[in-house]
């Protein structure tokens, strides 16, 4: 019986995995993004959340640090500065304690780490992997990114090519939505290469305790340079230590010592100690008479209570500012629609909506209405945004369309309402006398969700000379793309 209870006490989960929990929850609180398949795009996505939870995952609430970062290279200098600070910031408050606590890909990699198996231990050869986040950090972060902006061609390349959370949280989390069955037309042979990469890391993080964690992950890398910094964390009272590396060889990271750049602040290490050496930064630690222990549970209690609240209160309010998605409006009744008349919608064969949205110029927004859909002309309805890197690589493409169609063809690029102050800027530098229609979308992209916009971009409608919705693209787009079904219509 005995045992039998311990087993039952084995089970509760710890402090640090409540947390986790709870910050897996509070980062992901657009509950309804789940049911309707889609992405928030409110005001808080301006926000990084500190660990790694991917900004194209329905419940995310705000953007992921690492995209932010590889993003802002090509984003201009206040976007740029703004990523840095934020980063800056959370490395001198936390570290690498991020990791331990905040981090929601680190919470699955732990929960896949309590599967019963046999499991590889730490030893010299995973001291050695443990560097290789650093190269990647170097290269796919830094090196990569901004190679691509003087290019004026963005890349966040580890989100694109490596990142198991961003296929797992993002693609894979939006595929499993039935109302995006259409997706999976759009996928090619990245998304294939990087589905078997985050099965790998996955099935790895059974078998090794925190594999992408420890071996991988730039983040972790760039939070674990502000270690010995850092405002919270463990760290080490010499006086008392006697060097018996109990702590070390307890510790399943790839650490040398207490605080150093692998430690994730996990706390482990702080219950072995013989000597009650090891600390918590941040936090005055004194001896708690009994008398004054229910104060303390009483406290804990409250704490409790208000952060219950706050998730609750969170997650009401992203329920209630997720708008639905506009249904299809319809022209009239079957019976008094003719036959071989399309009636408005936004699926091939569907008429298509006509938006009056106000056009955007090289000195911002203007006070100019135009109309989106040119009768006569094929329509190509592309909507993107300065922040989207797929969006702004292929650009020069729709570009040359408008250019080398210009009697036959009306490119509209409608710049979501959601960043529309940098539009103008960007017009400007790179299109300042394009053929492009340049406008942006109403509050709340109204025009993007009435074509069937679904969080995600680019997104591109072409609509024939008929007003009829031909093609819609998710996707990024090549030239060769655009030419074959230009050519289609004018047959």
């Amino acid at each position: 019986m005995k045992a039998f209870l311990q087993k039952i006490a084995s089970l509760r989960p710890t402090k640090r995995k409540l947390m986790q929990l709870y910050f897996a929850l509070l980062f992901n609180a657009n509950a309804k993004g789940f049911v309707n398949g889609t992405i928030y795009q409110g005001p808080t996505k301006y926000a990084c959340v500190p660990g790694i939870n991917c900004y194209s995952c329905p419940g995310a609430v705000g953007a992921c640090p690492l995209g932010s970062l590889q993003g802002s290279f090509s984003a201009g200098k206040s976007t740029m500065f703004y990523v840095f600070g934020i980063l800056l910031l959370y490395s001198l408050i936390f570290g690498r304690m991020i990791c331990g606590w905040l981090c929601p890909f680190g919470f699955i990699q732990e929960l896949l780490y309590k599967i019963k198996t046999p499991k590889l231990k730490k030893s010299p050869v995973t001291r050695v992997l443990s560097f290789l986040k650093y190269v990647l950090l170097v290269f796919f972060v830094f090196i990569v990114p901004i190679a691509y902006a003087f290019k004026d061609t963005p890349l966040p390349a580890f989100c694109k090519y490596i990142c198991p959370a961003g296929t797992l949280e993002g693609g894979v989390m939006l595929l499993s939505n039935k109302l995006n069955e259409s997706y999976f037309a759009m996928l090619g042979p990245l998304f294939t290469w990087k589905f078997v990469l985050m099965v790998s890391f996955l099935i790895g993080c059974v078998f090794v305790f925190r594999l992408f964690c420890r071996f991988v992950c730039p983040l972790g890398a760039l939070y674990g340079l502000f270690n010995r910094i850092s405002l919270f964390g463990v760290k080490i009272d010499e006086p008392k230590c006697t060097h018996c590396n109990l702590c070390v060889n307890h510790c399943k990271m790839d650490i040398k010592k207490v605080g150093d750049a692998e430690c994730i602040a996990c706390g482990d290490c702080v219950s072995v100690c013989p000597t009650g050496a090891i600390k918590w930064k941040g936090v005055k630690q004194k001896e708690t008479p009994d008398a004054n222990k229910k104060a303390k549970t009483a406290t804990r209690a409250v704490s409790f209570v208000l952060m219950l609240a706050v998730l609750i209160g969170v997650y009401a309010y992203y329920w209630t500012a997720s708008p639905d998605l506009p249904q299809e409006e319809s022209s009239g009744s079957e019976e008094s629609s003719a036959p071989d008349t399309p009636t408005e919608g936004n699926q091939v064969g569907n008429l298509c909506y006509q938006g009056s949205l106000t056009a955007v110029g090289a000195g911002g927004i203007t006070n100019e209405k135009i109309d989106v859909i040119t009768e006569g002309k094929i329509t190509i309805i592309n909507f993107w945004g300065t922040w989207c890197t797929p969006c702004v690589g292929e650009l020069p493409y729709f570009d040359q369309i408008a250019s080398e169609y210009a009697d036959t063809v009306s490119v509209v690029a409608i710049h979501t309402n959601m960043v529309v102050n940098t539009a103008g800027e960007y017009i400007a530098a790179y299109y300042p006398d394009s053929k492009l229609v340049f406008a942006c979308d109403e509050a709340g992209e109204t025009y993007y969700k009435q074509l069937g916009g679904r969080g995600t971009y680019p997104y591109t409608v072409v609509v024939d000379q008929n007003g009829v919705i031909a093609r819609i693209f998710v996707e990024a787009l090549e030239y060769e793309d655009l030419q074959e079904v230009v050519e289609e219509l004018l047959k």
